[in-house]
């Protein structure tokens, strides 16, 4: 085929990638590309060599067909009329040791010698600088081990000058440069790259303003219809979040055919199995018969064995580090983290989800309803639990909601954006100061006015101790359904939460129905009740990110003959939501009923 295919020829869906991945096929779907661009493109592709391997093999030797399959459609996919890219970005999930950073260092210079636009940027950008580092001497590699196997020709050393100094691959022909960078706003700002090359962006994703660069990135490309951006990362070796999250699911949609149109220019390259297998209870993912699935690099830059001596040691190290080795080397993302010394209630959670269980229907399913609050100060979460008993069954349901002030974004970094991504599904709200909640990193480039929804019509600012009055509404909210017992009704840490017992208080809540639970040693019992709940099916849950982040984090420490979850044994993680569960499983222990009559039918008795 002479030229690529029109933009309704163009489908980046593959939806038989399981069947695909089991029979080790490809996952590149087929394309209308220039078949004879994409030719070119591998035969350049494949010349090259590793250079830190003895022997120095090509590419042709050393890299799986995976690869030429991913170069064929990036340089396949040029319109000549137009000089349009039609694959314009890529986004390839593979394990770690399928030779990630070489193949990236390959593309680079692939798309060097590919390259028709004089002093044309490219940039191969890593999260740290020793990645990066690395990239850059794997370029320059390639281009010595060119020489010392063709010492006449010595093709690429005529053909590039690598700058040590400035990390930068100057094309003598062209005079456009690769450079190799770190990830840096401060670096990227203004750059307006031809071709972009992201190594590890679940890495890069924990990095502040990591949205704003990339958006920056795509906003450069604009002037360039023959850009590229080309992401290639192992999973995260913790929940995916942040911008991390946003590509892999937009990826995943794209995959599955749910993202469609003529403005889709991302093909998806995920080796990954599918959730059964991930989640499955019997851990299918552990068993070696599986691995080739997920390493399409086997029998060149890494062995069953090898991954079996290395899956054995993790083990032996315990939960922890078998986890984190299977998201690295087979892509299992983490949904639940498993830290040494966790809660042992923690390995039923996920097993008892239940997506349907939003707050309206506790409210619409229970007998009985309970409240858990654990107050937290700025620089914490307020956490809000409800648990109710099933009617009919008896079974307990849990949900939960969060509140932070936007002050934790900027004292626990570290966490902001998985906050970011709480407060996006609606189960952590981030209230502002002086009136307004934070601006996304999108919002600050577009100069919108948050106090404007989308019709544009103001709407009155969040203000400081907003997070209480929400709180609270919850709880008056199942109180007027009849469903808050007449005592005992809001179990709260005791210390911290004056002004919630005052705005309940305001509400018409009784003294008798506000109770302290008192913490530490003395919740022994609820974490050990919870625990046997949960592996026995008789309690389920939201299955919200938020509650599973909290549950996750939970680590216990043995005091004496008690079992604890406290903040201190949790170091920096966050538990609030799981603190306010515990509280509201102290009461629902003691076998409440509802009071029956809505406040609201009680205040009118008592007014006639």
């Amino acid at each position: 085929m002479g030229r690529p295919g029109a933009l309704t020829d163009w489908s980046f869906a593959c939806p038989d990638w399981e069947q695909r991945l089991r029979e080790g096929r490809s996952l590149v779907p087929r394309l209308p590309l220039d078949e004879a661009e994409a030719a070119r493109a591998v035969g350049i592709f494949n010349r090259l060599r590793i250079p830190d391997v003895p022997g120095q093999p090509t590419m042709a030797e050393a890299a799986g067909d995976w690869q030429r399959d991913i170069v064929r459609a990036i340089f396949g996919s040029i319109d000549p009329a137009t000089g349009r890219r039609r694959v314009g970005e890529v986004f390839c999930l593979v394990p770690k040791k399928n030779s990630k950073t070489t193949g990236a260092a390959a593309i680079g210079l692939t798309a060097m010698l590919m390259n028709v636009r004089p002093r044309a940027e490219m940039l191969i950008l890593g999260p740290t600088q020793a990645i990066a580092e690395t990239g850059f001497q794997q370029a320059v590699g390639m281009i010595d081990a060119d020489a010392e196997h063709d010492p006449q020709g010595r093709f690429l050393q005529r053909r590039f000058l690598p700058q040590e100094h400035t990390k930068t691959i100057l094309d003598l022909k062209t005079r456009a440069r690769l450079k190799i960078k770190t990830f840096d706003a401060k670096i990227l700002t203004g750059a307006k790259p031809v071709v972009a090359i992201v190594d590890e962006l679940h890495v890069l994703a924990l990095l502040k303003g990591a949205a704003n660069v990339f958006g920056q990135i795509r906003g450069g490309f604009l002037a360039n219809p023959e850009s590229l951006l080309v992401i290639i990362t192992t999973q995260s070796d913790s929940e995916p979040v942040g911008l991390f999250k946003t590509e892999l699911e937009y990826a995943r949609g794209v995959r599955d055919g749910r993202i469609t149109g003529p403005r889709v220019r991302m093909l998806p390259v995920l080796y990954e199995f599918p959730e059964a297998v991930q989640t499955s209870d019997d851990k299918q993912w552990m068993d070696p018969a599986l691995w080739p699935m997920v390493t399409p690099n086997l029998g060149r830059s890494v062995t069953i064995d090898r991954l079996i001596e290395d899956f054995e040691g993790a083990r032996e190290k315990g939960e922890e580090e078998l986890r984190r080795w299977a998201s690295q080397h087979l892509n299992i993302q983490i949904g639940l983290a498993m830290h040494a010394g966790g809660w042992r209630g923690a390995a039923y959670w996920l097993a008892r989800a239940d997506k349907s269980l939003t707050l309206d229907e506790l409210i619409a399913r229970s007998e009985v309803i309970v409240a858990g609050i654990d107050g937290g100060g700025l620089d914490d979460l307020l956490g809000l639990a409800l648990i109710g008993r099933e009617r009919g069954t008896g079974k307990w349901l849990i949900w939960g909601k969060a509140w932070a002030h936007d002050d934790v974004l900027e004292r626990r970094k570290d966490i902001a954006e998985r906050l970011k991504d709480f407060d996006k599904d609606g189960d952590l709200v981030i209230i502002g100061h002086n009136g307004g909640p934070p601006l996304d990193d999108d919002d600050e480039d577009e100069g919108e006015d948050p106090s404007e929804d989308a019709d544009g019509e103001g709407e009155p600012p969040r203000v400081a101790g907003d997070d209480v009055v929400e709180l609270a509404d919850i709880i008056v909210r199942v109180r007027d359904a009849g469903l808050l017992p007449a005592a005992a009704a809001v179990g709260l840490d005791p210390h911290g939460v004056a002004d919630i017992v005052d705005e309940l208080d305001r509400r018409g809540l009784t003294e008798e129905q506000m109770v302290p639970v008192a913490q530490g040693y003395r919740l022994h019992g609820d974490i050990k009740g919870l625990e046997r709940r949960l592996k026995k099916g008789g309690a389920d849950h939201s299955g919200s990110p938020l509650l599973n982040w909290n549950v996750g984090n939970a680590k216990v420490e043995q005091r004496g003959n008690a079992v604890l979850i406290t903040k201190q044994a949790c170091g920096t993680a966050k538990i609030d939501v799981l603190i306010a569960i515990l509280c509201a499983h102290h009461l629902m222990s003691r076998n409440p009923t509802a009071a029956g009559n809505s406040y609201l039918e009680t205040s009118a008795v008592l007014m006639i």
